[in-house]
């Protein structure tokens, strides 16, 4: 125990990039595992969003465009993008967190991932992948768009998936939501980014309760 420690104390903080098309769950799984993250000493990034919707749907900070725009001006964003029509924020606490030894966790955007890396080099980035008819399912049922609208966004999902190139880590989440977080938490002890602890298996069965919810 005392040698699984000192590997995560000596390991560099790393800014880990979850990416997925929209309706892969990646809220879903930064939320069930936020108790994890946190007890591990890993930050996550809340983003700025300019549409109410997707603020309530992660906790981010909701903003008008004339806002964003303004934040943006001040050099409020470590990173920032569009997409969907909408802008999107990662606050310049984030560079804060790393220079501190912290581990941060970012919701973020597979076009902008190569600009990401540029800017953080060692980045561990993590794609949430969903099977098409399950995605496609997900997408119908929230009523947001129409049926050419989701089949436009699955095929440009494909196009990004192949985008994203090599050096990526996925994670399925087309079934329950627990077992993406296990594989989630998995991926951070391999790469030594949370320790080994006696909770592993309790920390599953919370998940489960979860998905039950």
């Amino acid at each position: 125990m005392q040698h699984d420690a000192s590997v995560i104390k000596s390991a560099p903080a790393r800014l880990i990039y979850l990416i997925g098309p929209s309706g892969s769950g990646k809220d879903s799984l930064i939320n069930a595992s936020r108790m994890q993250l946190s007890d591990a000493g890993i930050k996550v990034a809340r983003r700025v969003i300019t549409r109410s919707a997707e603020a309530s749907g992660e906790a981010a900070q909701s903003v008008s465009e004339e806002q964003f725009g303004q934040l943006r001006n001040e050099g409020a964003f470590a990173m920032h993008w569009r997409a969907n029509g909408l802008s999107y924020g990662i606050p310049n606490e984030v560079g804060q967190w790393l220079a501190q030894g912290c581990s941060v966790l970012v919701n973020g955007s597979r076009a902008y991932l190569p600009s990401a890396r540029q800017r953080y080099p060692n980045l561990l980035a993590v794609c949430i992948d969903v099977q098409p008819s399950v995605l496609r399912e997900r997408l119908l049922s929230r009523g947001r768009e129409t049926l050419e609208q989701v089949d436009q966004r699955l095929a440009r999902s494909v196009e990004l998936q192949l985008e994203a190139g090599q050096g990526v880590h996925h994670i399925d989440n087309s079934g329950q939501l627990s077992t993406a977080v296990v594989a989630l938490l998995e991926l951070l002890r391999r790469e030594h980014l949370i320790p080994e602890g006696p909770g592993k298996n309790l920390q599953s069965d919370e998940r489960l309760q979860h998905d039950r919810s």
